[in-house]
């Protein structure tokens, strides 16, 4: 994905840009795991929540807020794949923004 410069392997449950592991809770795995699944395709706050705690899990939508937030700090360029899609959600973009 992104040239091989960032890879999310799912059996390792792990992240690694230019080869070098980044570290995420499990909570951050799993939105990123998520959004990377399907590129472009735009992902609700209860979308997200749903997908990494499950549907009976009552979160505010804001909880994903924050950890996108943490999320992109901790992906560093790579961060800017992450878009937020304003009043809907969140997006993965396979291209980086400067």
């Amino acid at each position: 994905m992104l040239d091989d410069r960032l890879v999310v392997d799912n059996d390792r449950h792990e992240v690694r840009i230019d080869g070098e592991e980044i570290v995420l809770t499990q909570t951050e795995f799993g939105i990123l795991r998520y959004l990377v699944a399907r590129p472009g395709f735009v992902r609700s706050r209860d979308q997200i929540i749903a997908t990494v705690h499950g549907r009976a899990t009552v979160l505010s939508t804001r909880t994903v807020d924050v950890h996108v937030t943490a999320l992109r700090r901790k992906l560093g360029s790579f961060g800017t794949c992450i878009e937020t899609v304003r009043g809907v959600g969140y997006r993965f973009s396979a291209t980086m923004r400067d």
